[in-house]
């Protein structure tokens, strides 16, 4: 989707006189032989608005549950994922928040500015309840745009609304995770390892569980104080262990099912455990005799709001912190991302180019 340099590449349908832009989109059905090229009209902006050019895009363990048919809802043609960066190239008139030439992430909840969630702010979700980024121009609301970090890569700062906010919201907004305190992190995913960062960067203690030595050894290497491999050894009690018996003040669960009474377990009393995914089963067991008795904090965390974002951004600008890019896929082969993304070998983020990405 390379524009050769100009400001808005349009091509001509000439025998209707539309303007259309390109798209991957699901178009007769679902699974990853149904995602196809394709045209969509070239969106223009209302007052408020905004369009972004498209660089690139990465992926979420929910693309795959989208691409597959498994949220309910969902009407054809659509186009998936979440996640992207760009830069603005048409505005409103009357937008003031960014201008034309902002590099810039549309939020993944597009309506969530600040504070807590509420019904009537949450229903907008770019790649779900609206069409996604797989396409050469997204336009948004101007409220729902950020800025990303000036030292970021589009391929870099496409990583970040979903993945990075989930991490930064469940840590530092709903948790208020400390230097000197400690966070266990499972897996090696997208929103661990922006956990994993973010905990490093503060000064917290860091242990980072996986069932790969491999994928430990990149957790090392990234700044994690202790690793387990819970193949070999019960994650909790190695937990309990490490810290002296105490246990540690934050853990993040990625699988649900039987996990979550691990990580219960692997929590100090008057601990935190942020449940952010289900990777094992979407049905959680919790021992609540066990719960009661460490009187931990359980609570959901699913990305955050605008302002969220924006603290986000503030720190990676601070701190000069970069995500974890593993693989990046030509937006030729969104299939293969989505295939990588299934096998579960990738350490961090797998983003896809748009071919024109500029530093």
């Amino acid at each position: 989707m390379d524009d050769g340099g100009e400001p808005r590449h349009r091509s001509q349908n000439d025998s209707e006189s539309v303007v259309l832009m390109k798209v991957v989109e699901l178009r007769s059905g679902f699974g990853f032989d149904a995602l196809a090229p394709g045209s969509r009209p070239d969106p223009k902006p209302g007052p408020r608005d905004v369009v972004v050019k498209m660089r690139a895009a990465s992926l979420n363990y929910r693309d795959l549950q989208v691409v597959r048919g498994e949220y309910p809802g969902m009407k054809l043609p659509f186009i998936p994922l979440s996640d992207g960066a760009g830069e603005v190239v048409e505005i409103g008139r009357d937008v003031e928040r960014v201008s034309v030439g902002d590099r810039v992430c549309p939020c993944y909840v597009q309506d969530w500015l600040s504070g807590p969630p509420v019904e009537e702010v949450v229903r907008k979700r770019l790649g779900s309840t609206v069409d996604g980024v797989l396409a050469e121009y997204v336009c948004v609301p101007e409220h729902g745009v950020v800025r990303y970090p000036r030292h970021l890569a589009p391929i870099e700062a496409a990583t970040l609304p979903i993945a990075a906010v989930t991490a930064w919201h469940a840590l530092f907004v709903q948790g208020k995770l400390a230097a000197g305190e400690t966070l266990v992190v499972q897996g090696t995913g997208g929103v661990a390892t922006f956990a994993l960062q973010l905990a490093k960067s503060i000064g917290a203690e860091v242990i980072v569980t996986s069932s790969s030595d491999q994928k430990l050894a990149r957790a090392r290497a990234l700044g994690a104080t202790h690793v387990v491999n819970y193949t070999t050894s019960d994650f909790a009690t190695e937990v309990l262990r490490i810290t002296g018996g105490r246990g540690a003040e934050y853990v993040i669960d990625i699988a649900g099912g039987e996990n979550l009474s691990r990580s219960i377990s692997a929590a100090k009393l008057g601990g935190t455990v942020a449940v952010i995914g289900y990777l094992e089963s979407q049905r959680g067991h919790v021992d609540i005799p066990l719960a009661l008795r460490r009187m931990v904090t359980l609570h959901a965390s699913s990305v955050g709001s605008r302002s969220s974002f924006e603290a986000l951004i503030a720190e990676l600008e601070m701190r000069a912190l970069r995500p974890v890019v593993d693989r990046i896929f030509p937006l030729s082969d969104v299939r293969g991302a989505l295939e990588y993304l299934a096998s579960g070998v990738h350490v961090g983020k797998i983003a896809i180019s748009f071919g024109d990405e500029s530093d």
